[in-house]
């Protein structure tokens, strides 16, 4: 590149990465994908000029001497501190109280006037964390694995459907705080009061699977084995227009509301984790899925992207299209490559511009996962997803492409724990305690895949 020109680019961008800190800044679409590396990755700051000073999350920022944001702690010692927080949170009723609050505070309190609570996602991922966790930790420490247990335990013992209708012992999808066992109607947020939600079935039955190969605990089996039959036994033909299970659907009739469902891949991992643990009967299910995400779901990626909408409880719209369903596809592609898909690079990446397109703002100069159409927010869980994948991307290709993207994300993510190890739900704005899943149970798993793929970032 010429030297008149690079000192200009440099001059200009550096102008554009001052004035979007701070602010809130969406990519136009047709961009998206020359600028998001050339801002964000190659020449993020003009050699030389420093950022200045501002607080990100619970932090004063610490920026670089090419204004990238450095993290305000080592990522293996902000982990720590969080967990540790939330060893510490009171037990009552059974279990510490975030594994029944969704909304808590920063003082292990409900948070007033948010009295919902979403069970399978938030306990679901919470134990596919600990296990992590647990497992990172070296397998030494019992606590990260009883972690897990409260929350099996709670999932198979107060959050499932009544023993009837089309839906029988099915994890619930949505319900209320404090609640022992939840009540047949306990459908909140976006569900009706008998609606559940399939694919937060496949969440919760994957993650005791997983829980039960660590304890060997035959109730964890069971359950997943359950939700596994009720969803094979309800599955309907895949189409251009529809996914196999709609979105939410009345446990008692099957009444299906929300044509599509864009969370597969949950489903897909519980059924092959169950195929291979020695139970055949899933892989017709198991296919015909595959089959459906493969022919349909991802070539609708560069179409209207309407085989993507709808994942989070919170919300009904039917063209909200969300981040968390295809990044989490291509978590799974990555980590099974050829043994899923022969196209797992190509259709990976796929995965992650469909996100780049259209999810990604800049924030305090980095670059930044929002969830949903309708919520660009940069919550904790998504945005941990979003880096974690894009990381475990670079490392199985040998692609450098996102990984500086993905390291500014994670290092940006982790601006929300306070010194004290109590973690905000997001990194845009200093707070303590919030949504439980994007706090902490969505979070954790991922800083760790990330710092699994490349230890180095974790010091």
């Amino acid at each position: 590149m010429n030297g008149d020109i690079e000192a200009k680019l440099h001059q200009e961008m550096f102008a554009i990465y001052q004035n979007v800190r701070r602010r809130t800044w969406h990519f136009p679409r047709p961009i998206v994908k020359f600028f998001l590396p050339l801002l964000l990755a190659i020449v993020p700051c003009p050699s030389g000029l420093s950022a200045p000073a501002s607080m990100i999350g619970n932090h004063p920022a610490v920026y670089g001497e090419r204004g990238t944001l450095q993290p305000w702690t080592s990522w293996g010692d902000a982990i720590d501190r969080e967990v540790n927080w939330y060893y510490r949170c009171p037990v009552e009723h059974g279990y510490p109280r975030f594994i029944y609050l969704t909304f808590m505070d920063g003082n292990y309190q409900a948070i007033a006037n948010r009295r919902s609570l979403i069970p399978a996602t938030q306990n679901g991922m919470g134990i596919i964390s600990y296990l992590k966790y647990y497992d990172y930790k070296g397998k030494q420490d019992p606590r990260p694995l009883q972690m897990a247990r409260y929350m099996g335990d709670y999932l198979v013992k107060e959050a499932i459907t009544p023993d009837t209708g089309k839906y029988p012992r099915f994890s619930r999808s949505t319900g209320w705080q404090e609640k022992f066992p939840q009540p047949s109607d306990c459908g909140s947020q976006g569900d009706k009061p008998y609606e559940i939600e399939p694919d937060k079935g496949g969440i919760a039955g994957y993650a005791l699977l997983l829980l039960f190969e660590k304890t060997r605990d035959e109730k964890y089996l069971q359950q997943a084995l359950q939700n596994a039959r009720v969803l094979a036994a309800n599955m309907r033909e895949g189409t251009a227009t529809n996914s196999p299970w709609p979105f939410r659907a009345d446990y008692r009739t099957g009444e299906p509301r929300g044509e599509v469902s864009g969370d597969m891949s949950f489903i897909l991992r519980l059924f092959d984790k169950l195929i291979e643990d020695g139970h055949p009967e899933f892989k017709p299910a198991r296919d015909k899925l595959w089959a459906w995400i493969k022919h349909y779901q991802i070539p609708n990626l560069t179409q209207d992207g309407l085989l993507w909408v709808q994942f989070f409880e919170d919300h009904q719209e039917l063209d909200n299209r969300t981040a968390w369903s295809p990044l989490n596809l291509a978590h799974y592609l990555i980590e099974k490559q050829d043994a899923l898909d022969p196209d797992w690079k190509q259709d990976s990446r796929e995965l992650i511009e469909f996100v780049n397109r259209r999810f990604i703002t800049v924030r305090d100069g980095v670059a930044v996962c929002g969830e949903q159409t309708n919520d660009l927010e940069p919550w904790g869980g998504i945005l941990s997803t979003y880096g974690a994948v894009l990381a475990m991307y670079s490392k199985a290709t040998g692609s450098d492409e996102y990984k500086d993207v993905a390291r500014q994300a994670l290092n940006y993510c982790l601006y929300a724990v306070n010194a004290d190890g109590c973690p905000s739900d997001q990194a845009t704005r200093n707070g303590r305690g919030g949504w439980q899943e994007d706090a902490h149970t969505d979070k954790l798993h991922n800083i760790l895949d990330a710092m699994t793929t490349f230890p180095e970032w974790a010091k």
